[in-house]
């Protein structure tokens, strides 16, 4: 076996920051690591983006393998060479778009997780239907969701944002329809992150989805019918989160730290119809709040 060293830190996205990523280059730079030194990243999105973030700072820049264990990450994080960690509380806040020298998949770590978790991961999958594909997103199942040929899923989940990304790599344009539902969703996220009612990835992305089907419907075309599609669906896999009213204001605002914003526009990726999404759509803090509010009214 060749020479190699191990290193491993507590789950969650509330150790994706600045302080576990200073443990991990102390150890890099402790076991000796050179320009020519190897990060295999195995474990989750967290493991692939802040390995991947840390190899990539490294002394400039260093090699990295990623093998993602969630469904999420295989479906996600995967493809497209975005490495981050959250700062102060903003989700993804600090980054770098570096590709991996190869991505290892396997379905066979998808036995291994909690329930939670891959209903966490099929959020995405779901949202690759709807900003891309109405027929793979019609064919997901409802029902009896997990017992899935999930190979299959994952293959046609990574050939869409494959095609997306192949074609803005920098997420100047195209790319940003991948964020649709993650505007208002990375919000939630972050507002419950370290409270009681804490979030997993895909329970944020799925919430957020559905406010942001609202505002689909207002502004970007999307009609009532398909509308009440996507909330059914989803809210039948997800549920819903409670959120309060004094909660939104706080929600709003963390909305307005979006990597897609310009200046103090606040820009969403929103469906035009399922199977089709638009970007760079201007909604003003006032019409986020109303989705938030017309989300609340579900529950």
């Amino acid at each position: 076996m060749p020479t190699h060293a191990l290193i491993s830190f507590q789950a969650g996205e509330t150790h994706k920051n600045l302080e576990t990523c200073t443990k991990i280059w102390e150890w890099m730079t402790n076991e000796g690591f050179d320009r020519k030194s190897l990060i295999i990243n195995l474990g989750g999105g967290v493991v692939g983006d802040m390995g991947g973030f840390c190899a990539a700072t490294y002394k400039r820049g260093i090699r990295f393998i990623n093998v993602p264990t969630t469904l999420l990450s295989q479906v996600d994080a995967s493809v497209g060479g975005k490495l981050g960690i959250d700062f102060q509380g903003y989700k993804n806040h600090i980054g770098v778009f570096t590709e991996p020298e190869t991505v290892v998949v396997s379905d066979v770590f998808l036995k291994t997780l909690a329930p939670e978790e891959l209903r966490s991961g099929y959020a995405e999958v779901l949202k690759h239907g709807l900003i891309a594909n109405s027929n793979y997103f019609q064919s997901l199942k409802i029902a009896d969701w997990e017992s899935q040929e999930w190979r299959t899923i994952i293959e046609k989940s990574v050939s869409i944002k494959r095609d997306v990304v192949e074609k803005d790599p920098k997420e100047s344009g195209l790319r940003k329809i991948l964020n649709y539902g993650h505007t208002i969703g990375h919000a939630f996220e972050s507002f419950y992150l370290d409270g009681p009612k804490h979030l997993l990835h895909g329970e944020a992305i799925a919430a957020g989805m559905i406010a942001e089907a609202f505002l689909s419907h207002q502004k970007a075309g999307l009609s009532l019918e398909e509308l009440q599609a996507i909330i059914d669906r989803l809210k039948t896999i997800f549920g819903l989160i409670l959120v309060e009213e004094q909660e939104i204001d706080e929600i709003v605002a963390l909305c307005k730290q979006d990597k897609k914003n310009v200046g103090s526009s606040v820009r969403f990726s929103l469906l035009r119809k399922i199977g089709a999404c638009d970007y760079d759509i201007a909604v003003s803090s006032e019409e986020i709040k109303e989705a938030i509010t017309s989300y609340r009214s579900l529950v």
